[in-house]
């Protein structure tokens, strides 16, 4: 027999292989215990996360001999067919390539003949999304109203270019990336099944290479395996993949959070004479980063497969640095990774990136000064009473042209804290002088003017609006009013003086 790959060779053959899609295993296992089996299924998520393998499982289930059932065996001549892509009465599409109107109507034409061993008659149609409209539409009418004996499954990685019409007329299951942890173990079961030392460090290394896909995970182990025999390391993983060890993010994050911008340049420097890729580098600077932030709300969160050394070495480090700080720096990383998906010097960038992250973590923010502010509150008294600038007792009285200035008052009102507000039956005559000064000031003519006389404080006269401003008389205004009577009681009852430029 030729030699199979290990995604070929592991791929699961039961429900109970499916790593990581309990929720669409559970749900397709009481769909058949149940008979209530719907006649289109659409199974959604990234690549090698099981959507051919659960497909071809739910077709053994529904056409094995005496099925549907959950507990069929694998070994059963016609769940060997089924599973190789023989049978009669499993037939595979591939949407790419048969993505025409034509194809879907030799797919309708055929849909009538019953099947020929099994059950049913199941169309598995994988990247469905590349059909164009057109098909779509010609397909409407037989997905919606199938014959009984016909089965459709659909599956796709881009589910937004599906047409709604479509959609509607299905079942659908999300199936989600593979997590890191599950992958890395079950890297660890083939490797024992192929006499092969694995490093947990390495299966790691891996499983986070991956992302979240089992099949990318499987290809990678079979490459090393052809390129370092029954021993691997973890090094090993880092070289022939570009990885960056998880002890070089340690070292960045010191540099970054002690913020020697030096150290973090030849630190990417060292890394990309290497080879590394720095868009791998940042993606694992991210990762670390977000690790430490959910470690910080919740304590009892997991360390994302790093080892406890290196672990508590990032808590030090970030010990001192808030919340808000981290997500602005996570912030600044984003913005990096953006900038370099589509840029042709992609380690500038990252510098650029380094740079402005420490930057980041040294400024002075806003919530800081508040918190400074709201920690010196505790030093000033427990009610401090404020004058209102309305009732502030200051004049100044300035002529349109070069006039000398009148200051009512020889000391300057300053009160010592608690400042005391003025009594309100003293603050009505005060207001009625004010007014009653303004509008014999804004009257002054070269007329003899009667005596003024201040109201009396115990009888105070109600408060008078301020009268409209007579029309402006060729008559020129007093410029030296030194002497005048309304100016020299005016200043005896404020005790005022009058200073002269």
């Amino acid at each position: 027999m030729s030699y199979q790959v290990f995604a070929r060779k592991y791929r699961p053959t039961t429900f109970d292989d499916v790593l990581g899609q309990d929720h669409v295993v559970r749900t397709l296992k009481n769909a058949i215990s149940q008979n209530r089996l719907a006649h289109a299924y659409l199974f959604v998520g990234p690549r090698g996360t099981g959507k051919t393998s659960t497909a071809r499982i739910f077709a053994k289930a529904l056409n094995c001999p005496g099925g549907p059932k959950v507990d069929f065996d694998p070994l059963d001549p016609v769940c060997v067919q089924i599973a190789e892509g023989n049978s009669l009465d499993v037939i595979e599409i591939d949407g790419a390539s048969n993505n025409g109107v034509d194809e879907v109507r030799s797919l309708r034409e055929a849909v009538n003949y019953p099947p020929m061993n099994g059950q049913y008659k199941i169309y598995y149609i994988d990247e469905v999304h590349m059909l164009t409209n057109q098909a779509f539409n010609a397909l409407l009418k037989t997905l919606e109203e199938p014959p009984a004996h016909a089965k459709f499954i659909f599956a796709t990685t881009e589910v937004h270019k599906i047409l709604p019409t479509i959609l509607s007329r299905c079942q659908r299951f999300d199936l989600r990336p593979i997590p890191t942890e599950t992958i890395a173990q079950h890297l660890l079961h083939i490797a024992s099944l192929e006499n092969v030392t694995l490093d947990q460090a390495a299966a790691w290394a891996i499983a986070k290479g991956a992302d979240g896909g089992m099949r990318d995970a499987q290809s990678m182990l079979d490459q090393l395996v052809a390129f370092c025999g029954s021993q691997i390391t973890e090094p090993d993983v880092l070289n022939i993949f570009g990885f960056t060890s998880r002890e070089t993010i340690a070292s960045l994050c010191d540099a970054l959070f002690q913020k020697n911008t030096a150290a973090a340049l030849q630190i990417i420097q060292r890394e990309s004479a290497t080879g590394r890729d720095v868009s791998q580098l940042l993606n694992e600077l991210i990762g670390a980063l977000r690790a430490i932030i959910v470690a910080k709300v919740d304590p009892n969160a997991p360390n994302e497969g790093i080892p406890n050394e290196i672990w508590q070495q990032l808590l030090n480090v970030t010990k001192t640095c808030k919340t808000d700080r981290l997500l602005a720096v996570i912030e600044v990383f984003a913005e990096t990774e953006g900038r370099m998906k589509w840029a042709t010097n992609r380690k500038l960038h990252l510098e650029l990136g380094i740079i402005k992250a420490i930057q980041t973590i040294g400024e002075s923010r806003i919530s800081d000064i508040i918190n400074v502010l709201a920690g010196a509150a505790g030093n000033f008294p427990e009610q401090v009473v404020s004058t209102p600038p309305q009732q502030q007792v200051t004049t100044n009285i300035v002529e349109e042209t070069a006039q000398p200035e009148i200051v009512l008052s020889e000391k300057p009102v300053v009160a010592a804290p608690p400042v005391a507000i003025i009594p309100p039956q003293e603050k009505k005559p005060i207001i009625d002088a004010y007014a009653a000064l303004d509008s014999m000031i804004e009257n002054a003519t070269d007329e003899p003017q009667p005596a003024f006389e201040a109201p009396p404080i115990a009888a105070p006269k109600p408060f008078a609006a301020k009268p409209e401003p007579a029309e402006k008389t060729e008559t020129p205004r007093v410029v030296d009013f030194h002497n005048d009577p309304l100016i020299q009681k005016a200043l005896e009852i404020f005790a005022g003086k009058i200073i002269t430029a």
